[in-house]
Parts: C-alpha cells; sequence; structure tokens
C-alpha cells in the first residue's frame, strides 16, 4: 500500500501527531549533522513519515481514527523507571497556533512517549506576534498560565522562557505566580549578554541560557512542503501544524544526552 494508503489515512483523520522516536536511534540521522535546527527539524519529519507511511499495509484498523498516530515504532525509547532519578528531561514547546490550550496536549504527549509522570522542566516560545507588534505581558499572560496549572498539577517541575528582555522578564516575574526559573537568549541577537538582563536575573535566580533556534522553527508552510514531499499527492494545503515539541533526556552525573526528539501535532482544515 505504502504512500498510497498513508494518503487515505490522511484523508480521513482530523489531526496528525508525528513522534520521531529518539534521534540517537536514527543510523541515518548520525551520518550527517544538520547545519541548523530547522533543518533538522526538516529532515525528522521526512524521515519519519516516510517510513511510516512505507509501513502501512494492509492492516487499515487505523482509518477511523480521529488522531493518526505517525511514528517508526524501533525509534521509540521510554526511560527506565530505575533510571527516572538520574535523568533530566527537558523540553522546548513551540506553538505555531494561538491556543493556550495546545500546552497541556503537548506535555501529556511527551510524558506519555517517554513514560514519565512529568517534565523537569519546559521553556514556552508562544506565536510570533503580528509585523509591527511588540511581545507584551498581555500576550504571554495565558501560555503562562497554562503552565503554572501543569507546574500545580505536579506535570512539569519548573518552567521558562524565551527571548525576553530584561523589561519582558521583569513584567512576568512580578505577575506570575509560578516565577520563570530559566530565560533563552538567542545567540543570534547578542555576542554579550546584556548586562541589565544578567543582573536582574542574578537577583532573582533565573538562569540564562542560549540557543539558536529561529524565531519560527516550524512554519505552515514548511510543513506542508515535507508533507507533500513525503507523501505524494495528498492534500497537504489542509494541514496545519498546531506545536512542536523538542525534547533531550539527559543524564544528570556525566551530561551526556541520552535521548533527543521530537514530538509535532498538525489538524486538518477540510473544506
Amino acid at each position: 500500500m505504502g504512500t498510497e494508503g498513508a494518503r487515505a489515512l490522511l484523508e480521513r483523520a482530523g489531526r496528525l501527531t508525528l513522534q520521531t522516536g529518539n534521534l540517537l536511534n536514527w543510523g541515518c540521522l548520525r551520518k550527517k549533522c544538520p547545519a541548523t535546527p530547522g533543518e533538522e527539524v526538516r529532515d525528522c519529519m521526512q524521515k519519519t513519515l516516510t517510513e511510516w507511511s512505507s509501513k502501512i499495509g494492509q492492516d487499515q484498523n487505523q482509518e477511523t481514527l480521529e488522531v493518526l498516530e505517525c511514528t517508526v515504532a524501533q525509534a521509540i525509547e521510554k526511560i527506565n523507571p530505575e533510571e527516572r532519578d538520574e535523568l533530566k528531561v527537558s523540553a522546548k514547546l513551540f506553538i505555531v497556533g494561538s491556543n493556550s490550550s495546545s500546552i497541556r496536549d503537548a506535555v501529556d504527549l511527551a510524558c506519555s512517549a517517554l513514560g514519565v509522570a512529568q517534565l523537569d522542566s519546559v521553556i514556552i516560545v508562544p506565536p510570533p506576534v503580528e509585523d509591527g507588534t511588540n511581545l507584551s505581558l498581555e500576550y504571554l499572560q495565558p501560555y503562562w498560565k497554562e503552565l503554572e496549572n501543569l507546574v500545580q498539577n505536579k506535570k512539569i517541575v519548573a518552567i521558562g522562557t524565551s527571548d525576553l528582555d530584561k523589561t519582558l522578564l521583569e513584567q512576568l516575574y512580578l505577575w506570575a505566580q509560578v516565577k520563570p526559573s530559566s530565560n533563552q537568549v538567542n545567540l543570534a541577537s547578542c555576542c554579550v549578554m546584556p548586562p541589565d538582563l544578567t543582573a536582574f536575573a542574578k537577583e532573582c535566580d533565573i538562569q540564562l541560557l542560549t540557543h539558536n533556534d529561529p524565531k519560527e522553527l516550524l512554519c505552515e508552510a514548511s510543513f506542508q512542503e515535507v508533507l507533500q514531499e513525503s507523501i505524494q499527492n495528498v492534500k497537504a494545503n489542509e494541514w496545519i501544524p498546531l506545536w512542536l515539541l523538542r525534547y533531550s533526556v539527559i543524564v544528570k552525573s556525566r551530561g551526556i544526552i541520552k535521548s533527543k526528539g521530537y514530538i509535532i501535532q498538525a489538524k486538518r482544515n477540510a473544506s
């Protein structure tokens, strides 16, 4: 059946959840090092979709499912409960749509994929603001409230932000019930940490981290392009990504990455 079967399933489903599993288990990805985080996401999505579609056979039990699971079984790697205390499970969540309720879905799916009860830390990246509009506290608040609920429900231990300047980080800190434990700063925007941000972070015990992710790690056009390339003749323009979560599992005592992967959810807007 191959791509024909995959195409048939996609035309019946309302949502698609794509899980790459542990990228360290993908021999083909080890051979080449993607130049950018965006390229890595595209490579992972394409390989997962291609591998998944090639395994669709006569068994069409999934065709009535509202949410279609697109994953490669051999790459999935759950955490051994006996090793859980020795590991730190971190995630960075990129919201593509504007729905803050996606946060709970993403965290639940990450916990389920890894076989854990909670994530040690989650950094949130809300959807990009419109051109000419500055990021504001009001824009961040619904996303942060959703994260706070997950902390209170013990699904997440610590929550953090990305690319906030000193003014906005201070506003969030003063307003929030659960304070941000970290703030990521993009290496492309500054070679040296701004002194006012450094001073405030030190005063409030907020860890400053660096990253090289683009403002939009996965856009609608890019998602549809990969879907079209992987499964020919699929109505890719009907599919809209909702969120992308990147997780990493690190051995605390050695600082070694044990597992890394992506989970992406999209919905179909059928006309």
